[in-house]
């Protein structure tokens, strides 16, 4: 897992040196169809991907998109109305049929399909009319790094060509040398507070929230911690009664408009007791973990997690667990 997580920047490299044709020209497509709505069609960390690339797609674009409940295909049978939309399925392997056969329903049905895929010659990359590869090579570790950082980097790409925005494009050619040196964060004061501890919540907002939600998601699965991500608007409802003295939170304050509602959500909670590992940028005073920041915002989210996953693969050692073998996974799911 570590090693893979410290080969993000290259795998990003080498992405961003190949398909800018590829991606141009999709790019110019979605402006023709104008699309009304796009759906995001994934599971586990790569839904987390189409997350981040939800926030981008509407904060950038004013095209709505929601994540598909995939049973209303795969189960229900449900006759979804294709037309003037985007089907934007992320995947490592493409291998899971309640992935593969929506993307077959929609294409069918006249929507736009993109695949972003890590195995070009899948049944996913072959059901989608628009293959985005996101070149991290082969994935050994069980727990996906890598793959989820390209994830990333792909949408985001897919963003910059389809509005299109040069300043983005920019950024983004950026990031491998950004990635390089998130990876060499040191994140070591979240271990004494996180190798004790029986549970948590990972908190974000925004853009950030998806990074939270992976966060929680590899905590579980490398350290088996029951960890929970939440927005920071929603930690005042029901989870604040979880809530007590020494109860150990994790906040991603990224850069942003949420950011100032996240600081003060940090110092409420430290005055209610809480243990705050605050990950903020390094121009936060009160900052625990010094948050990684990208050449813009919008891909701030990416480098906050490469330093996240070095601390984590380092966090299941501290809990005398092997990162590489979690209990009861295995690296290909195949879901219906």
């Amino acid at each position: 897992m570590l090693e893979e997580a410290l080969s993000a920047a290259s795998c990003v490299a080498l992405q961003l040196a190949r398909d800018a044709d590829r991606y141009a020209e999709l790019g110019r497509k979605l402006r023709e169809a104008d699309p009304s709505t796009a759906l995001t069609i994934a599971r586990g960390s790569s839904d987390h991907a189409a997350g981040y690339g939800a926030y981008l797609i509407m904060a950038r674009l004013g095209c709505l998109v929601a994540s598909l409940p995939m049973s209303l295909l795969t189960l229900y049978k449900a006759p979804l109305n294709a037309r003037r939309t985007v089907a934007m399925a992320i995947s490592q392997s493409g291998q899971s049929p309640d992935v593969v056969e929506p993307m077959r329903y929609f294409r069918q049905g006249g929507a736009l399909t993109v695949a972003l895929v890590n195995d070009e010659t899948s049944p996913l990359a072959r059901e989608a009319q628009w293959t985005l590869p996101l070149h991290a090579g082969a994935e050994r570790s069980v727990a996906a790094t890598k793959s989820f950082i390209a994830s990333l980097v792909g949408a985001a790409r897919l963003v910059a060509n389809w509005q299109p925005d040069d300043r983005l494009q920019a950024a983004l050619q950026a990031l491998p040398e950004a990635l390089a040196e998130a990876a060499r964060a040191d994140w070591s004061a979240a271990l004494d507070v996180l190798a004790p501890a029986r549970s948590l919540m990972v908190v974000g907002r925004g853009i950030g929230f998806p990074i939270a939600l992976e966060a929680a998601l590899k905590l579980k699965e490398t350290s088996a911690l029951q960890a929970e991500a939440f927005s920071g608007a929603e930690i005042m409802h029901g989870p604040m009664a979880l809530v007590d003295e020494g109860y150990p939170l994790l906040v991603f304050a990224t850069r942003g408009p949420a950011q100032a509602g996240l600081l003060e959500l940090a110092r409420e909670m430290r005055d209610r007791g809480a243990r705050v590992l605050l990950a903020a940028p390094a121009d936060v005073v009160q900052r625990d973990l010094t948050l990684p920041t990208a050449p813009t915002p919008d891909l701030d989210p990416i480098v906050a997690i490469q330093a996240f996953y070095v601390m984590a693969a380092q966090l299941a050692v501290a809990r005398g667990l092997d990162p590489d073998r979690p209990r009861h996974l295995s690296k290909v799911t195949r879901t219906r």
